[in-house]
């Protein structure tokens, strides 16, 4: 399958990550608290095996090395966030050691060939601002919108490539409802404000970042996972459209288009779910919108109508439409999830279809297993073929979008060493590098020699 597939010359291969997920030094550097390191510090034992974000995978410390490592692998493009908290630790005041840190951080990649984009946020709200009501109290569109000119400022003349929100909708419905991210509370209304202020804040970040450098590009990262639903009766039909109208249309209809998909309005406006808006607002948002789009795909969303029929005004998603598990499924057992690769066809014709065919790239795809050492060979190689399958099989259906006439210009593995991950810390492994918890030393898996292999093989030809 490898060799029949074909990529531009120019296609960044690379893989993904953020600052609060692999940084460390999480209370070192001038860095103040996010929502995360409050939320270890106060509930500990909701952290699988009470593994915190302090020191992560020490990327502080070792960005060096794995830049090398990268280069090593044939990546030509990496994807990291900023800390907000570090760079700004009062929401006001600049962090020298921060900025010279991204400063080295980037440069180091640019001076060994990989192309960084950066990101902006990747749900590490400051706590400063969390004791404000974070994403529910409109004063964090402007926090967020200076937050981002300082970035430009200080980082623009190096980084040309930018992204607002990593999967915006996570760190609304986690919070506000699905108990996985702080505040953990339970709250339809609020996680749709906390939605539109999203929104907001990402359009007013793209005023403001282009008001200082015109020789940047802003896009934004969303979480497209294609809705399937079980049959073609009306209800599952409807339930369809309704998840679509909330997990996709929702965030990049606003971010990519500056309007609002009417259906979803309406559905909210009858649930008495919508926002107060101002006019002025939404002709920020009507123009400032993303110039391209990362698109992170692991599983798709499959659904159908409600068992119960709903009366009265909703108070969850679930009311509108249940998960339907698909008989044919294949799944990945460590996190629930279905492995789809053909999804990514339908990712590339949406985008192409409905949304003028802007360039986009896959800025997070993999696959997270547990106790992965089960897999080490006697030179303490972890042979893991079956995050290899995963990979391939999702590119082969890339490589024919591209050759269909998708605008896709890269792939982003999550992740390149592996990540602590929230509330799971550990619990599952994504990377291309093994880390070792103890002694933070880095192993490759057999993956990355196959993925080195098989960039060299896509840049060089025949």
């Amino acid at each position: 399958m490898s060799n029949k597939m074909k990529f531009p010359k120019d296609f960044l291969w690379g893989a993904a990550a953020s600052a609060p997920q692999t940084e460390g030094s999480n209370l070192s550097g001038g860095k103040s608290l996010n929502t995360w390191d409050k939320w270890f510090e106060l509930s500990p034992e909701r952290f699988d095996q009470n593994v915190g974000p302090q020191t992560t995978s020490d990327v502080y410390k070792l960005y060096k090395e794995d830049v090398q490592r990268m280069r090593d692998m044939n990546l030509n493009s990496y994807r990291t966030s900023i800390s907000w908290t570090r760079l700004l630790p009062d929401g006001k005041t600049l962090n020298q050691e921060a900025v010279t840190y991204y400063r080295d951080y980037f440069q180091t990649m640019i001076d060994k060939g990989i192309h960084p984009i950066i990101n902006l946020f990747h749900f590490d709200m400051p706590w400063w601002m969390m004791e404000k009501g974070g994403w529910t109290n409109a004063e964090v569109t402007d926090h967020f919108a200076f937050y981002a000119q300082t970035c430009i400022e200080e980082f623009g003349d190096l980084v040309k490539d930018w992204t607002t929100f990593n999967e915006p909708i996570v760190h609304v419905e986690c919070s506000y409802l699905y108990e996985f991210h702080y505040p953990a509370i339970v709250d339809f209304k609020l996680a749709i404000l906390a939605g539109y202020n999203t929104i907001l804040a990402h359009a007013k970040a793209i005023k403001a970042m282009r008001n200082v450098r015109s020789d940047i590009r802003i896009g934004t990262i969303l979480n497209l996972t294609p809705v399937y639903g079980r049959s073609d009766s009306e209800d599952d039909i409807q339930a369809t459209r309704i998840a679509n109208a909330l997990n996709i249309t929702s965030f990049m209809d606003a971010m990519v288009k500056g309007t609002f998909d009417p259906f979803m309005v309406n559905l909210l406006k009858e649930h008495e779910l919508l926002p107060e808006t101002d006019a002025k607002d939404l002709e920020i948002i009507r123009e400032n919108t993303a110039e391209f789009l990362g698109v992170n795909y692991y599983q798709p969303r499959r659904v159908q109508a409600p068992s119960k029929k709903l009366v009265g005004l909703a108070t969850m998603p679930e009311d509108f439409y249940e998960a339907y598990a698909w008989p044919e499924r294949r799944m990945n057992p460590y996190r629930g999830w279905e492995i789809y690769p053909e999804a990514i066809k339908d990712i590339a014709n949406l985008i192409t279809t409905k949304y003028d065919n802007m360039p986009w790239y896959v800025s997070e795809n993999g696959m997270g297993v547990a106790d992965e050492a089960r897999f080490k060979d006697e030179d303490g190689m972890i042979q893991d073929a079956y995050r290899i399958e995963f990979v391939e099989e999702h590119l082969h259906y890339l490589s024919e979008a591209i050759a269909d006439g998708a605008n896709c210009f890269g792939y982003h593995m999550w992740t390149f060493v592996d990540c602590w991950s929230w509330l799971n810390g550990y619990r599952n492994r994504y990377g291309f590098y093994s880390v070792d918890l103890e002694t933070q030393k880095r192993t490759p898996k057999a993956s990355s020699f196959w993925m080195r292999d098989f960039i060299q093989f896509q840049q060089e030809g025949e």
